[in-house]
């Protein structure tokens, strides 16, 4: 993958990697049992004393390994969309993938399932998405415009279902239906997000040979089927990849927005490289996310809000924005 963004790109991941880090580390280090910074470095090395490594290896490092494991991949999965689609409006949560797997968890949820159904639920409904969506916009080829435009169509027809399914489910299965809804890394435990990181960092190996099909694909269609790349199979490939990125997202921690839109387009800026470069956009994630959620634990203290409201917060003006821009390129 190093020759889709350079050196300037290494350089850059390296930096927000670096900034996640620290957040992390202040994350780690502030609650209501605050514990200086050179003693959580020192418990995440294998010396903590007292009561720290209980804090910080128990109660607290589930839920801050999971932001940084989960926005690079919410990164990840945006940089591979939009690059398949050529747009940067091609994002997860934009298209539907997001609203898909929450259908797929909300009916497990409120048919009584644990944990681990609901990831499967959240898992399986958003890969039907996505197929569906690739059914709808195929025409001879995959169009990036019209997978997009499909896409929020049917992401709006699944808002409407969620909408109907919370209403219609008990006070308690609609509350609890709702908060997962919004995105939280809340009460994460390592039993619980153990399964998810393995996922996780297996997707992220097949990323590496997959990168090569969609730096090709980036050239064109025909370039791609010149050099013995179909290009429908490969997209439909590298769509499944990003899907899959989302869906174990989704299923640990609910439909968390606008990562997956914001961190390619902020990563390749900052790189800058032509086109979405993949390991600025995961370091761009994970520190977008890890950040948000350090946000949302501190920033009404005692009380805690979603992640997903910080990240929605922030995305939403991303968005308007991004959408100022597209328009006055066209």
């Amino acid at each position: 993958m190093t020759a889709r963004f350079g050196v300037r790109g290494v350089a850059v991941s390296a930096v927000l990697l670096l900034a996640a880090g620290v957040v992390a580390v202040l994350a780690l280090s502030t609650g209501d049992f605050v514990i200086p910074p050179d003693r959580v470095l020192r418990a995440l090395f294998g010396a903590g004393v007292g009561s720290d490594d209980l804090v910080i290896w128990e109660w607290r490092a589930p839920r801050v390994v999971m932001a940084l494991v989960l926005g690079a991949a919410l990164g990840l999965s945006g940089a591979i969309l939009q690059s398949v689609t050529r747009n940067p409006l091609g994002s997860p949560d934009i298209v539907g993938f997001n609203s898909g797997a929450y259908t797929g968890a909300l009916l497990v949820i409120l048919a009584g399932g644990g944990y681990y159904a609901t990831a499967a639920g959240a898992i399986g409904g958003g890969l039907l998405t996505a197929l569906a969506i690739f059914v709808l916009a195929f025409r001879q080829n995959v169009k990036g415009f019209r997978l997009i435009i499909v896409g929020i169509g049917l992401s709006a027809m699944l808002g409407a279902v969620n909408t109907w399914l919370i209403l219609r489910a008990d006070l308690d299965e609609a509350m609890s239906a709702a908060a997962w809804g919004v995105g939280t890394l809340d009460g994460l435990t390592w039993p619980e997000i153990t399964p998810a990181l393995i996922v996780l960092a297996l997707l992220a190996l097949a990323v590496v040979p997959a990168s090569y099909r969609l730096q090709i694909m980036e050239l064109g269609d025909d370039t791609a089927q010149a050099l013995g790349i179909r290009a429908s199979r490969a997209r439909l490939l590298l769509i499944v990849l990003s899907v899959a990125f989302t869906a174990v997202g989704t299923a640990v921690a609910g439909p968390i927005a606008f990562v997956a839109l914001a961190a390619p387009q902020l990563g390749r800026r900052l790189a800058r490289t032509p086109t979405t470069a993949l390991l600025p956009a995961a370091a761009m994630g994970a520190l977008l996310l890890v950040l948000s959620d350090w946000i949302s634990r501190r920033a009404f203290a005692p009380t805690t809000v979603p992640v997903g409201v910080v990240t929605a917060s922030v995305g939403g003006a991303y968005l308007a924005y991004l959408l100022v821009v597209e328009a006055r390129k066209n």
